[in-house]
């Protein structure tokens, strides 16, 4: 079949955040803390457990205090926020600044590595002619990630939950990135790595596909069945 137009998620689909050292360590540094080797690695492994950094691991708990907050965490710029600089709070840094400092580092375009293939899948739909956006479940502006990394020329919207105060799996949001591309639901094939929240595109009509949310260097091709799947050119 031949779609009119993909979605694509952003983090483990598009893009990928660093790791929780690299995470940590950048903040470190900026704000000229030293701590020894040992102890960063400690502190970013407790941070990770605890599902503080965006984008990387889900936390192994969620404290009743933040309960609500995680739920709805992508539906407003606060929400998220006050999600997971709740969660990093639940580790014990050494100084108080580091946690807003560790938010403030994963929206910056030097905190996420697009994956090999995404720049190759992207401008050979753009040529096809293929309509492209990006739907995401995030509580910031991504779209200075995708101009930092030469991205941002194939996309031709950006639908983050956050603006529209709906978080996927509902199907409204898929259907605003939908209208945004002007194309029936049924012509639109939808790419990401949550099976839960990525699939709820399936109930709008859309076609689903998934890749595997895994670090960069382990996921060189992943995206490019995309480019079979849209009709825009042979399985590569």
């Amino acid at each position: 079949m031949t779609f009119k137009a993909v979605l694509f998620d952003f983090s483990g689909t598009l893009f990928r955040i660093e790791s929780a050292g690299s995470w940590l360590r950048s903040v470190l540094d900026e704000a000229g803390i030293a701590v020894p080797p040992d102890e960063v690695r400690r502190y970013a492994m407790t941070l990770a457990v605890a599902g503080a950094l965006p984008g990387g691991s889900v936390p192994e708990r969620v404290p009743p205090e933040l309960a609500e907050a995680w739920a709805t965490r992508d539906e407003s710029a606060e929400l998220h926020r006050a999600a997971y600089t709740g969660l990093a709070r639940q580790v014990e840094l050494p100084a108080p600044g580091l946690y807003d400092a560790l938010y403030d580092r994963h929206m910056t375009p030097a905190a996420w590595r697009p994956y090999p293939d995404a720049a190759e899948v992207l401008s050979t739909l753009r040529r096809a002619g293929v309509g492209i956006a990006v739907v995401s479940n995030i509580g910031w502006d991504l779209r200075p990630v995708f101009r930092a990394h030469g991205l941002d020329a194939f996309v031709d919207a950006y639908v983050l939950s956050y603006e529209h105060h709906i978080q996927k799996p509902d199907a409204r949001l898929f259907r605003v990135a939908c209208e945004a591309l002007g194309q029936d639901p049924h012509d639109v094939l939808m790419v990401g790595d949550d099976r839960r929240a990525d699939g709820g595109a399936a109930e709008l009509g859309c076609a689903v596909h998934f890749v595997d949310h895994l670090p960069v260097e382990e996921r060189p091709t992943g995206l490019r069945p995309v480019i079979s799947l849209a009709g825009a050119g042979p399985l590569t």
